[in-house]
């Protein structure tokens, strides 16, 4: 290759890559109603949209198998794929696996990760229909790609926001990347010791939200039932932050979410106090949540408050920026950390 000008990856980040590679493709079947830019593709499938997402995760980058078990890492990953077909208002239906497997894996290893698999597919009703297996020349690579349907009036794209709009969220955040912070402290701390006891008591949950998420399908069954579709939605998986601006610039408004409005579980504190950094720099930038972040009309917030979600706070017009609004009113422009 002609290297005489080189743009180093870096220098675009993760979703200025994902834009540059996407550019150039236009769709070229009828059936492509959305390629890339949400969280899944969206085709029809006649009645209804079809949706497939595809995730990667590989090993010394998504996860580290010296505290992570492989029962665990099969579930995360199903977690992760489905995930996307939630984030657009969808069905989740079927996960293809695919391995790369290096020499140091056994059949046993690999048993104890498709036991995870399947406990994620029955949990979430999804079949695992097929994958690929490939030998590897270092270490674990996993790829698994999800399938789901949606109903095409009810469909929800990053791009429907309005002003006005009730920015909703499931559950908290921050655990998820304050675990991560707490399992890397016990690896070094017990690094060279012949019997290793970490110290984990106390931090049950957040090494939950870590190395066993959950998807939250329970929320997308409820938003059916009360007859509430989402005009924009977005899984968090790179943090509050980034998956807010996705929302903004897809629906082409700005935001405003408020500092005391953030859910932050108390183990959340309780670590980020012990390694001196701050939750709130957790919950805006650590991903690994799985949790959903959807608008709504203003009109329909008593029905959002019955459903237990946090109301975090309201779109705005376009050119208005995002931003993090403090108790006493000051304004935190909200950055994408996103990959470097």
């Amino acid at each position: 290759m002609d290297d005489t000008k080189r743009t180093e990856i870096a220098e675009l980040g993760e979703f200025g890559l994902i834009d540059r590679i996407c550019a150039p493709f236009e769709p070229q079947q009828k059936t492509t109603v959305k390629g890339c830019g949400d969280d899944a593709a969206v085709l029809d499938a006649g009645d209804r949209y079809g949706l497939v997402s595809t995730d990667l995760m590989l090993e010394g980058v998504h996860f580290d198998l010296t505290y992570f078990p492989l029962q665990h890492l099969g579930y995360k990953a199903v977690v992760v794929a489905v995930s996307d077909i939630l984030a657009m208002n969808g069905t989740p239906r079927q996960v293809l696996v695919s391995l790369g497997i290096s020499s140091r894996f056994s059949v046993e290893m690999i048993d104890r990760f498709y036991e995870g698999v399947r406990a994620a597919c029955s949990d979430f009703k999804t079949d695992l229909v097929g994958g690929d297996t490939s030998a590897s020349v270092n270490g674990l690579t996993i790829s698994v790609t999800a399938t789901g349907d949606v109903d095409k009036d009810k469909i929800a794209y990053r791009s429907g926001a309005g002003a006005n709009d009730l920015i909703c969220l499931t559950g908290d955040l921050g655990a998820a990347y304050m675990g991560l912070h707490l399992l890397e402290r016990e690896k070094r701390a017990c690094d060279g010791h012949p019997n290793p006891e970490p110290k984990f008591e106390g931090y049950e949950y957040i090494l939950r939200r870590q190395l066993k998420p959950d998807a939250r399908v329970d929320v997308v069954e409820k938003l059916a039932q009360s007859g509430i579709v989402p005009t924009s939605m977005i899984d968090i998986s790179d943090g509050l932050s980034s998956e807010l601006l996705h929302l903004c610039k897809a629906s082409d408004k700005g935001a405003r979410i408020y500092l005391n409005r953030l859910p932050i579980a108390k183990q959340t504190y309780a670590m980020a106090d012990e390694l001196h950094s701050d939750p709130v720099v957790a919950a805006l930038n650590g991903g690994d949540d799985y949790e959903l972040l959807f608008t709504v009309p203003l009109a329909r917030r008593q029905e959002v408050f019955a459903l237990g979600v946090d109301v975090i706070g309201h779109m705005t017009e376009a050119g208005t920026g995002a931003a993090l609004v403090t108790p006493d009113g000051q304004e935190i422009a909200l950055q994408a950390q996103g990959w470097k």
